[in-house]
């Protein structure tokens, strides 16, 4: 399987699939499968893929970095 890198937030799809997500965030594909699992993530199903809106994922790091 070929290796997705990206280099800026610009450069992501409006849609990411799980190995593109977990690429962007620097996890493994598992880790992403995991992810997309947990309550609150923000990840739809679009017949058998599960995709992530772009700026969902960006909202989600912002609240799940915010100084508690």
């Amino acid at each position: 399987m070929k290796k997705v890198q990206f280099k800026s937030y610009d450069e992501l799809p409006l849609m990411l699939s799980v190995p593109e997500m977990a690429a962007a965030l620097g996890i493994s594909r598992a880790g992403g499968y995991d992810l997309v699992r947990t309550k609150g993530f923000p990840s739809l199903k679009i017949g058998s893929r599960i995709m992530v809106p772009k700026d969902k994922l960006q909202e989600w790091v912002n609240r799940n970095t915010e100084a508690k």
